[in-house]
């Protein structure tokens, strides 16, 4: 190995252990001590639950980790965004579960809180996924109640998806395990299944304190919407559980008699590890998101026995299509190649840019693995699509147009993932965040912008430069550098993946080593819904 090979390697694991750091802080929810008031009060914490829940010895992913990163923090934060949502097996069946997190602000909602349980309830819809709502909060964080309640993507929309998913016949089961009031009292009675466990959970519209200040009634929490009262005298629930461990050991006894699904029908053989080494791509990635690298070589460590066939290989060359398989699973690989690409006329091109032959080519790709109900995995590393007059004479917006389209009306399952660059134009063309991709999911080198930050400092100093002049002002060389790192700075901080991820812009940031794991969980969700329109890629300028 060289001596690059070494630098980027250092510089990676570097970047993931600063990963794993804050996860590692964020786990703790609301402190230690808020802990062991949970486990004082007879209950487990939501990590805990989930935990117990699951299958033992299975894989699990979990979605938003890094959700409300860095905001909030005039409101003492709000680590994970106060609620734990993973993907698992429960009694062998794959399913999705949500847990309050009571020790982050009683598991009240933040915005970011329902933009997750959102999220959740998305990927619930969009795979046909089982989902299990573990209940313990205190309804929502009353001074941001204007920025959670009222608009279509906020907190009642939570009740909407539990309605939608009824007529799905997508199951719901909720366990009512320590406060659910007000409006959040409808998510587990709007479930196909309620249980509630005895003397720690509680349902209301409406709690003592409020009942006593409406309508002057006195009454004790435990007697207005206990375990008891919902199970015996209003019908409310429909188990009663000793302990959040029995709960949840109905919970798996429910889940282990649900019948089986319609499947998508997405190829599947025996898995193989790849032949190249995985863990040499922390040395192959750049530290630079400015140098070039070679994609093929990334490729070869995700995909089975490092194999692929590859679609044009000749055309188009600065993205890579090919077919392989990831963990058994048939796959369509899109690719941004990072290396500079030396054409059959005779023409260099840049790696990471969107050429109009590049995007012809990954369009008719994606057009084929629709055809073949074949998932489609991109991997992002873009600076946006090449500009110029001669690019623009040729026809790049019609070809880069093409390729959204085909994206935007993809049929299959499409993932992606950030590697490095996401700027522009080149983050939708690459199944960016707003094309649906199942999992969205960055490694922890990822950039996402509208252009990088020394870029955007650039632009923006020539704009503050020409309204200076128009006013008869000159930038001075001292104002113009201390201008350009302020933008670059600002711009630097906005297109770190932790920004990205604590807005739920993409659903985690994850070890590279484990992008087989999410792609072959992601599928494997997937086949439980049957494809049901034909791609159709309707009106194309040709």
């Amino acid at each position: 190995m060289d001596l690059n090979f070494n630098i980027n390697e250092d510089y990676n694991k570097q970047l993931l252990s600063d990963v794993r750091q804050k996860i590692s802080k964020i786990k703790l929810g609301g402190g230690k001590s808020k802990i062991e008031k949970q486990h004082q009060a007879g209950k487990l914490t939501a990590r805990e639950r989930l935990d117990f829940l699951f299958d033992n010895d299975t894989e699990s992913i979990e979605i938003g980790a890094l959700a409300g990163y860095d905001m909030y923090n005039e409101h003492g934060g709000c680590p994970a965004a106060g609620v734990i949502v993973k993907i698992g097996y429960v009694s062998g069946k794959l399913c999705i579960v949500v847990a309050n997190d009571a020790t982050v602000k009683a598991g009240a909602w933040f915005p970011i809180t329902g933009k997750k349980n959102l999220r959740a309830q998305d990927i619930a819809i969009e795979n046909n996924l089982p989902i299990i709502y573990l209940v313990d909060s205190a309804g929502v964080y009353l001074p941001l109640q204007d920025e959670i309640f009222p608009d279509k993507d906020n907190f009642g929309r939570i009740f909407r998806n539990n309605a939608i998913m009824s007529s799905m016949g997508i199951t719901q089961i909720a366990a009512v395990m320590g406060s659910c009031v007000a409006g959040g009292a409808y998510l587990p009675i709007m479930s196909d299944e309620a249980l509630i466990v005895d003397k720690t959970g509680s349902i209301f519209l409406a709690g003592s304190y409020l009942v006593k200040a409406a309508i002057g009634e006195n009454i004790d929490n435990e007697t207005l919407g206990g375990a008891t009262t919902h199970c015996e005298i209003s019908g409310v629930t429909d188990y009663k559980a000793a302990n959040d461990q029995d709960a949840l050991d109905r919970i798996k006894s429910i889940m282990g008699k649900i019948g089986d699904f319609d499947k998508a029908g997405f190829n599947r053989i025996a898995p193989a590890l790849p032949k190249e080494n995985p863990e040499e791509i922390y040395g192959i990635l750049p530290k630079s998101r400015t140098d070039q690298y070679d994609m093929y070589e990334i490729i070869k460590r995700l995909v089975d026995n490092s194999e692929f066939d590859e679609y044009k290989a000749g055309y188009g060359q600065t993205i890579i299509t090919a077919y392989a398989r990831i963990n058994g699973w048939a796959v369509g690989i899109v690719a941004n190649q990072r290396k500079l690409i030396k054409t059959a006329k005779g023409e260099m091109q840049f790696g990471g840019v969107i050429y109009s032959d590049s995007a012809d080519k990954a369009t008719r790709f994606i057009a084929n693995c629709n055809q073949k109900k074949i998932p489609l995995v991109f991997l992002q590393d873009v600076t946006g699509f090449m500009v110029g007059s001669k690019s623009e004479h040729g026809g790049i917006i019609k070809d880069g147009a093409k390729m959204v389209n085909a994206v935007a009306n993809s049929v299959v399952p499409k993932f992606t993932v950030i590697i490095g660059n996401s700027y522009g134009a080149g983050n939708y063309a690459m199944c960016g965040r707003a094309y649906d991709p199942r999992f969205f999911i960055a490694w922890p080198s990822a950039e996402l912008a509208v252009m990088g930050g020394s870029q955007a400092a650039k632009v923006l100093l020539q704009i503050e430069a020409s309204t200076l002049k128009a006013k008869g002002e000159e930038l001075t060389p001292e104002k113009e550098a201390k201008l350009f790192e302020e933008i670059k700075s600002k711009y630097d901080k906005q297109t770190s993946p932790y920004y990205a991820a604590a807005r739920l812009w993409t659903d985690a940031i994850i070890d590279p080593l484990n992008t087989r794991k999410w792609i072959s969980m992601g599928i494997e969700a997937a086949n439980h819904k049957p494809i049901e329109k034909p791609f159709n890629l309707g009106i194309l300028q040709v």
